[in-house]
């Protein structure tokens, strides 16, 4: 009990929590790449320097949904873990079900709510109360270009449709693969995103976030799965199954000439020890410049028993430092969750990536990511998965794929 009342006591004060040495989180989550790994030690580091000890449970998979079914038996079986990595309308699916904590005493002890974004509070608190702790803000609207390839272009960053076009042509002249990528679901789901976004806000509004019936139909839609067909024809033909980090890895090896790709990507061509504006471009996905899709790395807090609960708001805590959210972002390639978190430590694609971020907000051009759990529900996710993969895979046409689109997402709507 006084070990408790003094980590309380500290939590409260705002100050060193202390070392507890009989502290521990369990953590699931899915950062398993070398970049995602080496962002996840600074917390590791962090909550252990406190004396609070991290039990891993990591779970392959880049989108997520493999440690989302491995967390739905963890808690069938009535033995949840401290934290989970989570993404958007999960974490609020979770918190209908009643299943998490509540962490208003530390996040009103500490302000999250002057200094987190709206559009983050909404999947990191529910009914009034704070429910997990959000690490960063990731945008997916990216392309992360090799500069040498780029160079053997003719040196210009793609700024439109055509340009981008015109640049894949040219790198294929060149003798490589001009788009590294990964076939899977959500990794085809990611560039549709950017595709639909490019079409304009309004487009990407009616039909990702309003889910418009006329809109995910029409022939806005076939001109997206007309771009998607054609940047089909610059994958090479063993892109099925490859994990997104390996695809960074065609890029940082030369071996392509662009992927596009959530910030994310940005850790391993750092861990690479590549340099932003020297060895790698990063542009916004042409058409999309003042626009941002978002997803979010939340830590979902689940009720765990007294024994427990220090420990997780210590980890809380940590999450939520202005500090952390610096040390953390400079290494995942992300930006921070909290607005009040200085950019000197980011190199220039973070500084970028901060101001695109405030940009959006102010200007309304801010978007949930579909293809992340930030736009719609899971059952739409899944529909629109399955109808972008099947027409990448030339399992449906162009022509025939807004029809489906529209019907599939109607049907679970």
């Amino acid at each position: 009990m006084f070990r408790r009342l003094m980590l309380s006591a500290a939590l409260a004060a705002g100050v060193s929590h202390g070392a507890f040495a009989e502290e521990q989180v369990e953590v699931l989550h899915w950062w398993t790449s070398g970049g995602e790994a080496a962002a996840l030690d600074v917390l590791k580091k962090d909550l252990e320097g406190q004396g609070v000890a991290w039990a891993d449970m990591p779970v392959a998979g880049g989108g997520g949904e493999a440690a989302m079914t491995a967390l739905r038996a963890r808690v069938t079986a009535g033995n949840a873990p401290t934290a989970v990595q989570m993404l958007g309308f999960d974490i609020l699916d979770w918190a209908k079900e009643g299943k998490l904590a509540d962490l208003n005493a530390v996040a009103e002890k500490e302000g999250w709510n002057s200094v987190v974004p709206a559009a983050l509070q909404a999947f990191g608190k529910h009914d009034g109360k704070w429910i997990s702790a959000p690490v960063n803000v990731h945008s997916t609207n990216w392309v992360w270009i090799s500069k040498s390839a780029l160079d053997a272009t003719g040196g210009k960053a793609p700024e439109t449709w055509e340009d981008l076009v015109a640049v894949l042509d040219k790198m294929k002249e060149n003798g490589i693969t001009p788009l590294a990528h990964g076939g899977q679901a959500w990794q085809d789901a990611t560039i549709f995103d950017a595709v639909v976004l490019s079409l304009g806000t309004d487009f990407y509004q009616k039909a990702m976030i309003n889910l418009d019936e006329a809109a995910l139909g029409g022939d806005q839609m076939k001109e997206a799965f007309a771009r998607m067909e054609k940047l089909r024809s610059y994958v090479d033909d063993n892109f099925s199954g490859r994990d997104w980090n390996l695809a960074s890895a065609m890029v940082i090896e030369g071996k392509a000439g662009m992927q596009m790709m959530g910030d994310w990507a940005k850790g391993e061509f750092l861990k690479a020890g590549q340099k932003p504006g020297d060895d790698f471009v990063c542009i916004r996905f042409p058409g999309t410049q003042g626009s941002v899709t978002f997803n979010s790395d939340q830590f979902a807090m689940f009720a765990v028993g007294e024994e427990r609960q220090e420990a997780q708001a210590a980890m809380a805590a940590s999450i939520m430092d202005p500090k952390f959210q610096s040390a953390f972002n400079v290494v995942k390639g992300s930006v921070p969750a909290r607005t009040d978190v200085p950019n000197e430590a980011f190199d220039d694609c973070g500084k970028k990536g901060m101001a695109d971020l405030a940009s959006a907000n102010d200007s309304g051009t801010l978007f949930g990511s579909m293809a992340h759990g930030h736009a719609a529900p899971a059952a739409v996710k899944n529909a629109l998965y399955d109808v972008v993969t099947r027409h990448f895979n030339g399992e449906i046409s162009t022509d025939e794929a807004p029809a489906e689109l529209a019907a599939s997402i109607a049907a679970v709507k």
